[in-house]
């Protein structure tokens, strides 16, 4: 395919030559890897299906990872900078199959030349010849879409990946007048459409002089504030290079494998790290070093055979701590904390809010005011909570959409002639111009909602910060939205008006709902936010019967924490006065009813709660194992013989209800939040009922609860529900019981530790001699669970699979797993907690 603009590639070559030029002059440094995977020694190569990753800082202390997917030949470079950019390409050998890739150096080279920031690393390719193609620069969401389309396993083709958005964009500022269409073009830096067109794609060129030859490929952001650039090269005694639309070729010099260089360079904002001190509070910076001096003092490093409450060795242990708190660090800056590495490196307000509250046993105080105030600070207009940040590249495809809809009607209006009106629409395009890269948040989701106050109550209910530090953090105004407490009360006033109408008539059709995605499905709005996650339901049973509940009582706290601190009621009535606040404002004038809504919403629960006698277990178990390949259905039968998981009752909480009100029987891992939730000192018969009733079910082995054993709870079984939730689960498997989700064991264990402390004394003695066969069945199921997972190998990834060959059950990675997930380095908490939990 041509190129649209003679001048960008020009433009290219001559950055490319300027920045060879003064890389030598460049501050430059070798920095080794901070974090990698698989990890020698602690990781089963053979569970990542020929996956690799490194993580480095770049000059600011930004970081880059780079990963290499053995089963596609993708190298991704993520920044994951303040616009969270990457830079991919595909590698293939001459026949055009996948290539395994080797790392071909030990570290890497980063400098910086001004704004711009440079990595350099070197890959190594045991073939004759190599093709590399699908080159892609820009935002990590364009990657990841990319990776969803399945486009880079086709055959090579230009361009790598085309955004419709901005194509529509330069569409609609051409059909304007000489006079706007400048002004627009002026606002993106632009003398003409052409020079858009030219930004829609990298420029990929030849550059350094006959026997030094090398590639680039350039690309500037359509306003041009930004840019990404890659240069490959390779050492003329051991290959040469050809650069041919749509792929560079790398052909070897003689029978040595090919070594060559990978070097990208952004100019983009960077982020403030923030160091492990900021980050863990003193007790677990203790904790962390003893566990450092045991695995000084260990003789053998390595893994152990299993032994109680522990599958690894004392230098084991500690390594896997020290990767969590790496990956914690690599996640948190001053300006947010970011969801995942690579695929979510950006702000994501459920994943942040549930980190701080299991992390709350060893996060300084200062993070949960962090979390609180970023979440604040993204409010939407009714209150929401931002779900998801678009940054970069992904908030100029959005705000390039919407300048779309606001020209589309500018054209309508004008052709009907109303020109006022036509003019308003335009000057509103105009305006996204000015800023294309603005910053644009998600507000799609419901739980967040439901949890910001559960945050909330937690802090103010710290006795370690003191009322007036917390008054004056609330009071503060600086990010120029008013004060804190004001957005919280905003807050607070929609969780209350979406549980208004539930307080009132405890039915079905009153529950927090799903709005329709089309005619006959329902969009999620919770954590498992894929289209098969919640079966299809409308009524998702963790908003409803765990976090609505406690964002209620959370509320009540928070109410009472303010009068303590200093905040008068007079205060509380004018913030959570008009319209907005009536809901909130009658919870607090009127006592009574509030403590009605609590208790209402305490009994959601009870729609959600099936059970199967084990005939009905038998019959449908029997009917979804039929549904599964040979091979599986055996092992899984196996696993029914050996363990008996069919012949008692299963009760359980469904994962949703239908639009009609009836449970969907999928068992979930979902409970687990509440068991960490709920005050686990309250052992009423009926508390304990419920924990039993969802510790069972948990921890019955699957294909009759979620248990395997040597994997962890899977995150769903749709044994008991209809074969279209079946077909379903196999089309998608994200939530599916094709996975466990370490977010979810995380939650499992740190829910049955909150069940044994609160049951058990300071020796971890049962506290009523009645509660000691429960503390038995919370102890026994914690070690099974913990020895599980552990045994997977694969506990710091945010989710993994399975595979059944020759009758044997084997870890493996997910597919499209984040490799540093903020959620999951919470086993950080859950390794904490458990050792000041007394175990007998």
């Amino acid at each position: 395919m041509a190129k649209t603009c003679a001048f960008a590639g020009l433009t290219a070559l001559l950055l490319s030559v300027a920045v060879g030029a003064t890389q030598a002059s460049a501050q430059s440094r070798t920095v080794q890897p901070v974090l990698g995977f698989p990890e020698q020694g602690i990781d089963d190569p053979a569970a990542y299906q020929g996956y690799q990753t490194r993580f480095f800082r770049d000059a600011k202390g930004n970081v880059v990872q780079v990963y290499l997917d053995a089963r596609s030949g993708r190298v991704v470079n993520l920044f994951a900078n303040a616009v969270n950019e990457s830079v991919g390409f595909t590698v293939r050998d001459g026949n055009g199959k996948p290539l395994r890739l080797e790392w071909g150096s030990a570290g890497a080279t980063v400098s910086q030349a001004g704004p711009r920031r440079t990595v350099e690393y070197q890959l190594v390719a045991n073939a004759p010849q190599i093709l590399i193609g699908w080159i892609l620069l820009g935002s990590m969401r364009v990657e990841r879409d990319l990776g969803y389309s399945e486009r880079h396993l086709k055959l090579f083709d230009w361009p790598t990946f085309q955004l419709p958005e901005q194509e529509e964009l330069i569409a609609n500022l051409e059909r304007l007048d000489a006079a706007e269409r400048q002004r627009h073009l002026g606002l993106l830096n632009a003398s003409y459409p052409s020079d858009l067109r030219a930004r829609l794609e990298p420029d990929l060129l030849t550059t350094g002089m006959r026997g030094n030859r090398g590639a680039t490929a350039f690309q500037q952001s359509l306003d041009a504030k930004t840019s990404l650039q890659l240069d490959l090269g390779v050492d003329p005694r051991d290959g040469s290079i050809l650069v041919v639309v749509p792929t560079v070729s790398i052909r070897a010099v003689g029978n040595r494998p090919i070594r060559f260089t990978v070097r990208v360079t952004t100019d983009a904002p960077a982020l403030t790290p923030l160091t492990r001190e900021q980050i863990f509070n003193p007790q677990f910076l203790r904790f962390l070093a003893d566990a450092r001096a045991r695995a000084d003092r260990a003789p053998q490093p390595g893994r152990v055979a299993p032994a109680p409450g522990s599958v690894t060795s004392p230098v084991s242990y500690y390594r896997q701590l020290e990767r969590d708190v790496r990956g914690t660090e690599l996640l948190s800056s001053k300006e947010k904390l970011m969801a995942g590495l690579p695929n979510y490196a950006t702000y994501f307000g459920r994943d942040m809010m549930m980190t701080s509250l299991m992390m709350q046993p060893v996060w300084t105080d200062a993070m949960a005011e962090f979390v609180i105030g970023s979440a604040l600070r993204k409010l939407g207009p009714q209150g929401d909570v931002s779900h998801e940040e678009a940054l970069g590249g992904q908030a100029i495809r959005e705000n390039s959409a919407e300048y779309n809809a606001h020209m589309s009607e500018y054209f309508r209006l004008v052709r009907l002639g109303n020109r006022r009106a036509a003019d308003t629409a335009l000057a509103a395009a105009r305006a996204l111009l000015t800023d294309l890269q603005k910053v644009r948040e998600n507000y799609h989701m419901r739980d967040d909602e439901f949890q910001l106050p559960v945050v909330v109550a937690r802090y103010l209910a710290n006795p370690a910060v003191t009322a007036a530090r917390k008054r004056a953090f609330l009071m503060d105004s600086s990010d120029g939205r008013g004060s804190r407490l004001g957005l919280l009360m905003k807050e607070l006033s929609l969780v209350s008006t979406l549980a208004a109408p539930y307080a009132r008539e405890p039915v079905v059709q009153n529950l927090i709902g799903s709005p329709r995605l089309d005619s006959t499905h329902w969009r999620s709005i919770s954590w498992r936010d894929s289209n098969a996650g919640y079966a299809n339901g409308r009524f998702e049973m963790d908003i409803n019967a765990i976090w609505a509940p406690r964002a209620l009582q959370s509320i009540g706290e928070i109410l009472d924490a303010l009068k303590a601190i200093g905040v008068s009621s007079q205060q509380l009535t004018a913030l959570s006065s008009g319209p907005a606040g009536a809901s909130l404002a009658e919870f607090v004038r009127d006592p009574a009813f509030f403590a009605r809504a609590i208790q209402n919403w305490q009994g959601a629960v009870r729609h959600f709660v099936v059970s199967f006698t084990p005939e009905e277990i038998r019959t449908r178990v029997s009917a979804k194992l039929q549904s599964l390949p040979a091979e599986e259905r055996a092992y899984w039968q196996g696993v029914l013989a050996a363990t008996g998981a069919d012949r008692q009752p299963l009760e359980f909480v469904a994962i949703s209800l239908d639009s009609a009100g009836r449970p969907i029987p999928v068992v979930s891992t979902d409970p687990a939040t509440w068991l960490f939730l709920r005050d686990g000192r309250d052992t009423t018969s009926a508390a304990l009922a419920a924990v039993t009733r969802d510790v069972r079910a948990i921890m019955r082995a699957y294909p009759v609860g979620v248990f395997v054993d040597r994997l962890g709870p899977l995150v769903a079984n749709d044994a008991y529900a209809p074969p279209s939730v079946w077909e379903a689960f196999r089309r998608d498997t994200y939530h599916s019981p094709r996975v466990v989700w370490g977010r979810e064991v995380n939650l499992v264990l740190l829910g049955l530790a909150n069940q044994i402390s609160g049951a058990t004394d300071g020796a971890g003695r049962p506290r009523d001699p009645a509660l000691t066969l429960y503390v038995t069945e919370m102890r026994d199921a914690l070690r099974r669970a913990n020895a599980a997972v552990e045994l997977s190998g694969l506990k710091h990834n945010e989710l993994w699979s399975y595979e059944i060959v020759g009758g044997v059950l084997k870890p493996v990675r997910y597919g499209a797993s984040t490799d540093v997930q903020l959620w999951n380095v919470t086993d950080l908490a859950v390794q904490f907690v458990l050792s000041r939990l007394p175990m007998p």
